[in-house]
């Protein structure tokens, strides 16, 4: 049996092949949270329900319309960015301009009100999302099984998380995007629609957290509570990377997950913490995160 520094290499890359897949979900939530910071100043507490809800609509939509997961993935971040759109419309805007905290204190109760209305409807238990046909089974990588699905997150994870790098920062959309945000009386000048860029590039933050909760249903419980036991680390994330830095993000949440999974292996006490000593120590050196600009 091989070892590495006294642990059987099996289960070294098992651990790191589930870092990975850890990784993908926060790469994929951390993305959405430093687009809405990045392009719009808004420190969106909201994300983790807002990943909640994407796993609900999956849920209720097979339970109740027969909708299928591949149709969800689709449907369940339409929706939940509708809803997102509509709350930048109707509450967002009215404090732009304003203070980083009045963003924060706004998203954080309407993460309660979402949060605490799903609980009174649903309980506190969790409920099972079936796994999709076309994704059972597994590969036998000698050292350990791993199942169809969890590759397939990874996948899909790193694909939307390189095309969205893509769009923003190789694009004339992209340039668009960045350009209405550092001066959009400028843009506006030369015919832009800011506030509906505003909108549609929260709606996209938002529908990227609900295409993680779809991810995210058949392997976790589907409840109330699964954004909100999610969303500190995911801040985490975000901070070492850098507020606002969208490669940060991807590169970051990745790199979390693989510690994570490392820690786990080496020292299991300090898995749950290993991401926020990270982001002490990364605060010390470089207050801006990794990836971030000096203001």
């Amino acid at each position: 049996m091989t070892l590495v520094f006294g642990v059987p290499l099996s289960v070294l890359l098992g651990q790191l092949l589930l870092g990975l897949i850890n990784g993908a979900f926060y790469a994929l939530l951390s993305l959405g949270l430093a687009i809405i910071f990045g392009l719009l100043r808004i420190i969106n507490f909201a994300h983790g329900a807002q990943y909640m809800l994407g796993a609900f609509v999956a849920f209720l939509g097979l339970n109740y319309l027969g909708v299928s997961y591949w149709f969800a993935l689709v449907l369940a971040p339409l929706v939940v960015g509708c809803l997102g759109m509509a709350i930048e419309r109707g509450l967002l805007r009215r404090i732009a301009g304003e203070d980083h905290l009045y963003g924060l204190l706004l998203t954080f109760g309407l993460a309660l009100i979402v949060e605490g209305s799903f609980v009174k409807l649903f309980g506190v238990s969790g409920s099972s999302y079936p796994m999709p046909e076309l994704l059972r089974g597994g590969f036998n990588l000698g050292f350990m099984f791993l199942p169809i699905y969890r590759a397939w997150v990874i996948v899909a994870a790193l694909v939307v998380c390189l095309a969205t790098w893509y769009v923003i920062e190789r694009t004339r959309l992209g340039s668009y995007l960045r350009a209405g945000t550092e001066n959009p009386k400028l843009m506006q000048g030369f015919g832009i629609n800011v506030p509906l860029l505003v909108t549609l590039t929260y709606g996209y933050g938002v529908a990227l957290a609900a295409f993680a909760g779809v991810l995210a249903a058949p392997i976790y419980a589907v409840t109330p509570g699964m954004g909100s036991n999610l969303l500190i680390v995911v801040f985490a994330v975000v901070v070492i990377g850098g507020m606002g830095s969208i490669l940060g993000a991807i590169i970051t949440g990745i790199a979390m997950g693989l510690i994570e999974g490392l820690t786990k292996v080496f020292y299991p006490e300090a898995a749950n913490t290993v991401v926020f000593l990270v982001m002490v120590a990364v605060l010390l050196i470089r207050p801006a995160g990794l990836f971030g600009k000096e203001a």
